[in-house]
């Protein structure tokens, strides 16, 4: 499900932001991007969006911005790489060597370049935790909106669903009618009237509607499509269940086409599937 939170504040000459995004994902798929200092933080940060977020294509960035000028990163130890750099030219000359990268070579060697270790004071991790929580709390809260419209717009689907099966229904003991018309039309025509065993006629066209007939198919489709608009009330994360829903709907709908038998009713078939492949594609932003 897509969502977007973003927090910043003020904190002892550093502004701090929280940044979390999300794309759709059946999973969920966590990327962390932080200030090295935070490292140690990891493991928490991981455990509540995991908690939070359920699911989803999730990026997590931190950004530090120092306002008091300080810098810290990579220090070079100027003596020693210029003991080494000396070394290089000397052993060059002797051997005839020519080489042009002998200051890039001595940048290399043991100790030339030390980084400083970064770390933060408790106070420092609790405010930016502070931060945190607001961003996923802002993040929370445009997924909320957006579920509002995601509800909205599958439970509009379901009801033209059931307004093409209210239509199948009506036009249902039309059906049968002209079933029996055209088969009885077709015997006169083949081989007459006269020549008909009716008796016989009417277990075969009994058998025939008993195989077309979608009374199982009209009632499951129905309970199946109340179903899904009560599981939309609750307020648990019920995209999965929504999904499998959705796939029975699908089924009950495939059967009806099958047995169809008529061009009308075929129509409001390609309806009904029409709305629910737009159910499929919304349910893949639902947690």
């Amino acid at each position: 499900m897509t969502g977007y939170g973003l927090a910043t504040a003020d904190y002892a000459n550093a502004k701090y932001s929280v940044e979390i995004k999300s794309l759709n994902s059946k999973f969920l798929e966590l990327n962390l991007k932080y200030p090295k200092a935070f490292s140690d933080k990891e493991l928490i940060l991981r455990n509540i969006c995991s908690k939070d977020i359920e699911r989803g294509k999730v990026s997590l960035s931190i950004n530090v911005e120092r306002t008091n000028g300080e810098v810290t990163g990579a220090t070079i130890n100027t003596a020693l790489l210029s003991h080494y750099y000396k070394q290089l030219i000397a052993v060059n000359e002797e051997l005839g060597a020519g080489s042009s990268n002998l200051l890039q070579t001595a940048l290399t060697f043991p100790d030339v370049i030390s980084y400083k270790e970064e770390s933060i004071s408790e106070d420092e991790w609790n405010q930016l935790y502070q931060i945190f929580t607001s961003a996923l709390a802002n993040f929370n809260k445009f997924r909320e909106d957006e579920g509002a419209v995601l509800k909205a717009d599958l439970e509009l689907r379901i009801k033209n669903i059931l307004s093409y099966f209210k239509s199948v229904e009506e036009l249902e003991p039309k059906r049968i009618s002209a079933i029996r018309d055209k088969f009885s039309q077709f015997l006169d025509d083949a081989v007459g009237k006269v020549n008909i065993d009716q008796n016989r006629f009417e277990q075969e066209l009994i058998y025939y509607i008993d195989k077309i007939d979608i009374t199982e198919e009209k009632t499951r489709l129905k309970s199946h499509c109340d179903y899904f608009l009560q599981t939309l009330t609750s307020k648990e994360a019920n995209g999965k269940k929504l999904g499998f829903i959705s796939q029975e709907i699908g089924r009950e709908i495939n059967t009806m086409g099958a047995k169809a038998n008529d061009a009308q009713m075929q129509q409001f078939v390609v309806g009904m599937k029409e709305e629910l492949e737009k159910i499929k594609e919304q349910l893949l932003n639902v947690l």
